[in-house]
């Protein structure tokens, strides 16, 4: 099916990673000679022909990324480019889990030198963002998160409807950007949560200019435990369906839930639960009067291999 695909990558190394269950294809691009098309990430993609992954991930030199150059220029530092692609091919801004498993590919790769408690910045289409090595996993400063649809937030803390597949009637939702657009759906209980079909993508009215991810959320109850907010998610993915996690979307799902819950104190400090694990989620005021969103969360290289020949 993706013969010649895969023919025209023979010979080149990869590795899979994992982060949360979230995985990816990760291959490496020092000199920028890697030109892949739609149809190769597809194929690589592809669980069934391919490796099988929730996308691809490029290391490539920032100052190489065509229309990104001068995220090099102003942030020498950043020197490694995440180029992420969904396995259907299209090109997303961000993933919360690619990037804690592209440094952790970097540091496996030799291309970078972390030791646990220091940071570093990489360069990707949302922006430059930081990534702290942890004793146990990584965590990446996402930036600041905001409303998609300000206006009609304002109004009713809700801005769009979703439909599940096979559900009659929509729900209210809340619209969410990470960098990368969410639409966050809350629900009453964990086997509302449990039952949804996700095969299909919800249907999302409006949808944002660029697509959305779609995220479907159970706060616990009591909500907090031990200081720390607790939150159940399943996610269908943009360009790729249910994934067993969603590193950007856990971060949308708990700023939804505190928005929805912005009447009381302020929650800062979240525990996401995905199908994958768990993840951390932190907000911290920045010096722009606005906050900033840590994802904290394990990453894991699972396989090394080099694209057949035959």
């Amino acid at each position: 099916m993706y013969g010649t695909e895969l023919q025209q990558l023979a010979g080149q190394a990869f590795a899979k990673a994992q982060a949360t269950g979230n995985d990816f294809v990760m291959l490496s691009d020092p000199k920028g000679e890697l030109a892949l098309t739609d149809s190769q990430v597809q194929a690589l993609c592809h669980r069934r022909f391919g490796i099988g992954g929730d996308g691809l991930i490029r290391a490539i030199p920032t100052a190489l990324v065509a229309g990104y150059e001068h995220q090099a220029v102003e942030n020498p530092q950043a020197y490694w480019f995440m180029d992420y692609r969904n396995s259907d091919g299209t090109i997303a801004e961000m993933c919360g889990n690619g990037v804690r498993a592209f440094v952790h590919f970097l540091i496996a790769e030799d291309l970078v030198d972390l030791e646990v408690g220091q940071s570093l910045q990489i360069g990707s289409r949302a922006g430059v963002k930081q990534v702290t090595r942890l004793a146990q996993g990584y965590a990446v400063n996402l930036g600041e998160w905001g409303l998609i649809f300000p206006q009609e937030a304002e109004q009713d803390s809700v801005d769009s409807m979703v439909r599940p597949a096979g559900w009659e009637q929509g729900l209210p939702a809340l619209s969410i950007t990470m960098g990368n657009p969410h639409t966050v759906v809350a629900l009453p209980d964990a086997k509302m949560l449990q039952e949804l079909n996700l095969l299909a993508a919800p249907e999302v009215s409006p949808v944002p200019e660029h697509g959305t991810n779609v995220e479907f959320v159970v706060p616990a109850e009591p909500l907090l435990h031990d200081g720390v907010a607790q939150v159940a998610m399943r996610v269908h993915e943009r360009g790729v369906g249910e994934t067993l996690s969603c590193g950007t979307g856990a971060c949308a799902a708990a700023a939804a839930v505190r928005y929805w819950a912005r009447g009381s104190a302020l929650i800062n400090v979240w525990s996401v639960e995905i199908p994958g694990g768990f993840v951390g989620v932190e907000f911290q005021a920045n010096n722009n009067g606005g906050e900033d969103t840590i994802l904290s969360g394990p990453a894991q290289l699972v396989a090394r291999g080099v694209i057949g020949t035959d």
